[in-house]
């Protein structure tokens, strides 16, 4: 059976929503970060980079978003969040959620996350304030240029569509309104309607 390691909040809600969509058997455990858990040496023996998602499967144990979010999507073809056959297709998908993963997630990371990159406080402070920037063109971008609409993809819903949600979903908190990216906004108020979605969002205390 598969098991994810997660941490509500953060982006492994994805590869949550897409086990929920795809009808998977799994079992889900919560790291606390508040109680450092990503770096207890019963975690590190999971994922060696201290952070989620991880998700164990019969082959192994596979790490990041992008990554978990194909495999769950391959393994479950037929489902609504399975990929599509066509590599052309299926590119498209992996191009989009690659710029969520190293991107758009680490404009975000550099608010809260910043001492990974400086140990100067000055310059600390410096990359925190750019955050409301760097999220703000990410997105523009995301609205105006990479959003087919309905789904990400067009009309069909893919693995695309929960990480886009789960990144959305930080943008208050980075400072930023998501009344300015008005197909985004409605593309979360439609996500959080799905039964998937509630399921874990329910989980998670929300």
């Amino acid at each position: 059976m598969l098991k994810l390691y997660f941490t509500p909040g953060t982006c492994s809600q994805a590869a949550h929503i897409a086990l929920e969509e795809a009808g998977a058997v799994y079992e889900a455990e919560s790291i606390d970060f508040s109680r450092q858990q990503q770096r207890s040496p019963e975690f590190l023996r999971v994922n060696p980079k201290g952070r989620v998602p991880a998700l164990v499967t019969d082959k192994g144990i596979l790490t990041e978003s992008s990554a978990i979010l194909a495999y769950i999507g391959q393994s479950f073809p037929d489902s609504a969040i399975g990929v599509p056959a066509d590599p052309f297709e299926f590119a498209r998908i992996q191009a989009f959620n690659s710029y969520l993963s190293s991107t758009v997630h680490v404009a975000h990371a550099h608010g809260r996350r910043a001492s990974r990159w400086a140990d100067d406080a000055a310059a600390i402070a410096a990359m925190s304030a750019k955050v409301a920037a760097n999220m703000s063109e990410c997105f523009d971008l995301i609205e105006n240029s990479m959003f087919a609409g309905p789904w990400v993809m067009g009309e069909v819903y893919s693995i695309a569509d929960p990480y886009l949600f789960t990144l959305a979903g930080w943008l208050e908190g980075d400072g930023v309104d998501p009344k300015k990216f008005p197909k985004v906004l409605d593309h979360s108020r439609r996500m959080a309607e799905r039964p998937a979605v509630k399921r874990v969002l329910a989980s998670a205390g929300h």
